[in-house]
């Protein structure tokens, strides 16, 4: 059985499906990231503890991670990610009827933990059914479709909650992936090359564990959850920098703020087509570097410098994370879905601990204390970059 190839329509159909998969679950997942001030005031909490209803959805996301992964190597590909889509739209419907803190707290994990079955399995479906030549456009069509929906679902929660409340907000994001789920159950092509598993515990821990002896694939983890560390730091507390003064930007603007996300989609296309090229770990170094001097750009008080430091910011992250999940994919010799889960795990897992961490920094040292913390993530990923071909199998496949 062929695999799929770049410019056909099953290629084509592959990508598109799962570019609204990516749209639905990360519209989902990051929808409360620019509602966290509002959030703070209406149940008086601290900024800190608001974001704890987005921590919330990525530490359960995290650990669903780990159990989506195994099930599908049971259950299929498709119908584990279809499931997930479904239900996790659903819930979103009704997370904006949340009526204290705490039940809003315990959607959004609830959310979290149903929203695993697409990110846990998608990266092993690509790696499946893609040829390889065209592995890194699609990866990076699929990271895109991520950013995109990550953007979306941000700034559309920031308009609705202008006009109407952050209530009504999180049921429309829910409702927008809901129609996203039904073009992704149409248009996914079924697999191919995925063989069945009958059910046993002991094994997948067994497999699951053996992954962790692959020096290359623990490296790789570590630099997801240091970025997403960084990532979700600066994008869960620039909304309470952009809201007070000096610029007191209303929560549309803020909202729209999320709109350099498209670099994001630019980028991890093009620098994973790049990678393929010329080499991965060159382009991933090379997008660590971006994402520093983003960060550090972010530090100018100028209004339109610290946007374009974002921009920066966003471009090397969303690029050096398409790199570095193609490249699991890759060195992965068996078991390829619960590779991408663990990978995953340490992305989400960054996101909720650095996410939540970070808030005192901001607290303490206020933007600079968040930079200064980014910097510091960000150049231990460059050290583990530069080791990446010094270690046992982390030789550069091509």
């Amino acid at each position: 059985m062929s695999y799929l190839q770049r410019n056909t329509p099953a290629f084509k159909r592959a990508n598109l499906a799962l570019f609204a998969g990516g749209f639905s679950t990360f519209a989902i997942l990051w929808g409360t990231q620019p509602l966290l001030p509002e959030i703070a005031e209406e149940f008086h909490v601290s900024p800190a503890m608001a974001s704890l209803t987005q921590s919330s959805a990525t530490i359960a996301l995290a650990v669903g991670l780990l159990i989506a992964g195994s099930l599908s190597e049971v259950f299929g590909r498709k119908s584990i990610m279809a499931f997930s889509l479904f239900i996790s739209s659903v819930i979103a419907l009704f997370t904006g009827l949340s009526s204290s803190f705490e039940l809003l707290v315990l959607s959004r994990a609830l959310q979290g933990l149903t929203l695993a079955g697409l990110p846990a399995v998608a990266m092993a479906y690509l790696g499946e059914e893609i040829e390889f030549k065209s592995l890194g456009m699609a990866m990076g069509l699929y990271i895109s479709g991520n950013s995109i929906g990550g953007m979306t679902g941000r700034i559309l929660s920031g308009i609705l909650t202008d006009y109407f409340s952050w209530h009504v907000a999180l049921a429309g994001v829910g409702a927008l992936s809901l129609l996203a789920s039904f073009a992704f159950l149409f248009l996914l092509p079924p697999s191919r090359h995925f063989e069945a598993k009958s059910f046993s515990l002991l094994p997948l821990i067994r497999s699951m564990g053996s992954h962790l002896k692959v020096r290359g694939l623990v490296y790789l983890f570590l630099i997801g959850f240091l970025l997403m560390s960084g990532f979700v730091s600066l994008y869960n507390y620039i909304g309470f920098e952009l809201i007070a003064p000096p610029y007191s930007l209303s929560q549309t603007l803020v909202g729209f703020i999320f709109i350099v996300y498209i670099v994001g989609t630019f980028s991890s296309t093009w620098m994973g087509m790049l990678a393929d090229q010329v080499g991965k770990k060159k382009i991933l170094l090379l997008c660590l570097f971006i994402f520093l001097a983003g960060t550090v750009c972010t530090l100018h008080p100028a209004l339109w410098i610290k946007i374009i430091g974002i921009a920066i910011f966003t471009f090397g992250f969303f690029a050096a994370h398409s790199i570095a999940s193609s490249w699991v994919g890759l060195l992965a010799t068996h078991d390829k879905a619960q590779v991408s889960s663990l990978y995953l795990f340490g992305y989400y897992a960054g996101s909720s601990i650095g996410g939540t961490i970070s808030g005192s920094f901001y607290h303490d040292f206020g933007w600079a204390g968040i930079v200064g913390m980014i910097v510091i993530l960000g150049c231990i990923s460059v050290v583990l970059a530069l080791s990446l071909n010094e270690r046992g199998n982390l030789q550069e496949t091509h």
